[in-house]
């Protein structure tokens, strides 16, 4: 079998099950409720019980530190975070708030809906325990540095900004079922007999729930931006970010699939994200959603490049 071939079967049943999950939304197969229903379940359990599963059972590369592989991911995600934002603010001439939106769209993979199943299917096992790794702080991470900057624009960052942030990623599923697991190999506890099943059921129903879900989201918010900027946001995440990070994975030391893992993360389309804190600051929202429904489009074309290049599969 060919390597397209073999990569093929990774992708493409991925983004197959994202296609019928937009379908179900054109179809109005699946209404809105059920769109909503199922996002909050692969969110607030499904992912987060897979995480748990996945963490509490891995090994630890001896000697593996992460910090010059979230150095190298990181960097290259602060760097197209701040194109980003000067492309919109200087190029296409949007105000300092809305800018703020699209460089964070520019910097923010999506992890869950379509980073967990892809690099897993891509990497196996060997790139989970990275993966989380890079899943644990990337949202905190991104969002604190999205939220002091949108908050700086005119009044500076405020405490209770700061608390609500706090407070919200506290409750964050995704970040419970990290330190769960985290917690559950620390000492030693396993999820065996009927427990064990549950896990193991629930865990399965993450990845094709969370790709379908993707779809479903894909069709309700649509294409209703600034095609031209969402367009030169999408090709920074998808093209600049993983080739920075792949970079600077060959100047830090870190164990290959590591560095796989980083380039791939990095490769993932804008994330949801982008367009919940565009909603909550009422700005750029159209822009938002419209990058991450094409770069989650175009994303099929260059993560089946990404991963030809760097031979996984």
């Amino acid at each position: 079998m060919s390597r397209l071939a073999e990569i093929a079967l990774i992708v493409v049943p991925i983004f197959g099950l994202i296609g019928i999950g937009y379908v179900a939304g054109w179809t109005r197969h699946l209404g809105e409720r059920a769109t909503d229903g199922l996002s909050e379940y692969v969110f607030g359990l499904a992912i987060p019980v897979l995480i748990f599963k996945t963490l509490s059972t891995a090994q630890l590369p001896e000697g593996g530190q992460p910090w010059g592989y979230w150095i190298a991911y990181f960097t290259g995600a602060f760097t197209v975070f701040g194109i980003g934002f000067l492309v919109a603010r200087k190029i296409f001439g949007r105000g300092h708030l809305e800018s703020v939106m699209h460089g964070f769209a520019t910097g923010q993979a999506n992890t869950v809906f379509v980073g967990v199943p892809i690099i897993l299917s891509a990497f196996g096992p060997a790139g989970a325990v990275p993966l989380f790794l890079l899943i644990a702080i990337h949202l905190p991470v991104m969002t604190t540095v999205a939220t002091i900057f949108a908050e700086g624009a005119d009044h500076g960052v405020s405490r209770a900004s700061l608390v609500r942030l706090a407070k919200a990623l506290a409750r964050n599923p995704i970040l419970f079922g990290i330190y769960a697991g985290a917690a559950a190999k620390l000492f030693g506890i396993e999820a065996t007999g009927a427990v064990g099943s549950i896990v193991d059921m629930v865990a399965a129903s993450a990845v094709p729930c969370a790709l379908v879900s993707m779809g479903l989201a894909l069709w309700r918010h649509g294409f209703a931006g600034d095609l031209e900027l969402s367009l030169t946001v999408s090709a920074l995440k998808l093209v600049l970010h993983p080739l920075l990070v792949l970079g600077l994975t060959r100047l830090l030391p870190m164990p290959p699939v590591w560095a796989g893992v980083a380039v791939v993360f990095a490769a993932m389309p804008c994330g949801v994200n982008a367009y919940l804190l565009a909603n909550h600051y009422k700005a750029g929202v159209a822009g938002a959603a419209s990058a991450v429904s094409l770069s989650t489009v175009i994303s099929l074309v260059t993560i089946t490049t990404w991963l030809y290049l760097l031979g996984a599969g």
